[in-house]
């Protein structure tokens, strides 16, 4: 369940969202903190004008004329103690010329941001007028930031995901090929020799000895559909001695390899080897790595299946002596489609690592590979929590095979 929730997606919209709150808390403090400024700017100004109008001293009216020239950013509207417009700065000359509302609006939007600075005319009698102000052109700009930044990241998310479901669903077409390709490789062979032993039985010249023949290929077709089924479902896991299962497929690929190519079962620990498997399916990811093998050797060569028994694990490495993966292909060699075979549809590993990973728990990978030398695949399981609790229970290990 949890790991349905916290999926790509939902870590990069809780990226998005992280990055959005920041940009937007950040802002509001930038914000605040240059409304206080522009206050103390507007204040400065009417301070200045007020000097402006009360004082004959040059030194103190060029300080002051500066300090009033100074703000060419912060609009601003004086009004007297009737709200009746007496001035105006930093506003579009053109637009208070050509609309004579355009002043009464401007005032009126004022008015909701900020209260007035009040301008004191004269004590006796007391006369003020209001100062009105709106904000600076950089002020707009750090309120909307977020509202900008928010638009590029939400199209950017759009965009990955988009790119990523595309990539998704051909991986997801890849795959349903080569599924229906492996299903009618799996079952060619069986059905192939079925289809002749019924041409035998029509014409009357089947002998009696047929019958372990069409036993096996029978069960050869029961086992390719117990296989197919399983997967999409979650397949029970039991118990088994990884030794015995690994003892068998490497007896089944012996049996359809040359006789120049040889075949070593190493067994490192404490056996039997116990880890909790689907058999079926299991086997076929042994069948794979063990095909692929023998694919890379071109007939001849060894290879060398190596089980060790650690106390909260086991591995299983399958070792060659073909022509290895070239350093480019590495990362390519678990893709849906990915084969370097004339014939081959890239299934095979791939749908072995998925069968490890989702159905095992476990994980499939390449040990390592050198081009001429050989290639090595490791595959990692957990052992029961019965046999955790003794990991050296059990008999020493097998002689080598």
């Amino acid at each position: 369940m949890i790991r349905a929730l916290f999926n790509w997606r939902t870590l990069l919209s809780i990226i998005a969202i992280g990055i959005v709150t920041g940009s937007v808390i950040y802002s509001d403090y930038l914000s605040r903190k240059l409304a206080d400024e522009e206050r103390q700017k507007v204040e400065q100004w009417v301070e200045a004008n007020r000097v402006l109008a009360k004082t004959n001293d040059r030194e103190a009216i060029n300080l002051a004329a500066g300090i009033s020239s100074h703000n060419l950013d912060i609009p601003i509207i004086a009004t007297d103690e009737r709200d009746s417009i007496v001035d105006w700065r930093n506003l579009d000359s053109t637009r208070v010329l050509r609309n004579g509302g355009y002043l009464v609006r401007e005032l009126t939007h004022f008015r909701t941001l900020h209260d007035p600075i009040i301008w004191e005319q004269s004590k006796v009698p007391y006369i003020y007028n209001r100062v009105y102000y709106g904000e600076s052109l950089l002020q707009k700009e750090i309120r909307y930031y977020p509202i900008v930044q928010l638009t590029i990241i939400a199209l950017f998310l759009i965009i990955t995901i988009v790119s990523l479901n595309t990539r998704y669903k051909s991986s997801q077409n890849q795959v349903w090929a080569g599924m229906a390709k492996e299903t009618a490789h799996q079952l060619g062979t069986p059905v192939s020799s079925l289809e002749a032993w019924v041409e035998l039985l029509k014409d009357g010249q089947a002998p009696a000895a047929i019958l372990p023949d069409l036993e096996r290929d029978v069960a050869r077709l029961r086992l390719v559909s117990d296989r197919f089924s399983k997967i999409g479902s979650t397949p029970k896991l039991e118990p088994r001695d990884l030794v015995v299962q690994v003892q068998s497929m490497i007896d089944y690929m012996r049996k359809r390899a040359t006789g120049k190519v040889q075949f070593v079962l190493n067994v490192h620990g404490h056996t039997p080897v116990m880890a909790d498997l689907s058999g079926p399916l299991f086997d076929w990811v042994m069948e794979n790595l063990l095909k692929n093998a023998l694919d890379a050797m071109e007939g001849k060569g060894m290879i060398v299946v190596d089980v060790h028994n650690h106390p909260s694990y086991v591995t299983v490495d399958v070792t060659d002596s073909g022509k290895g993966i070239q350093s480019r292909d590495l990362q390519k060699v678990f893709k849906p489609g990915f084969t370097t075979k004339k014939r081959g549809w890239g299934l095979g590993l791939s749908l072995a690592r998925r069968i490890i990973e989702q159905y095992h728990h476990g994980s499939l990978n390449v040990k390592w590979s050198e081009p001429g030398r050989g290639t090595a695949f490791r595959i990692v399981l957990k052992r029961p929590a019965a046999r955790q609790r003794d990991p050296g229970a059990g008999n020493p290990a097998r002689s080598p095979r």
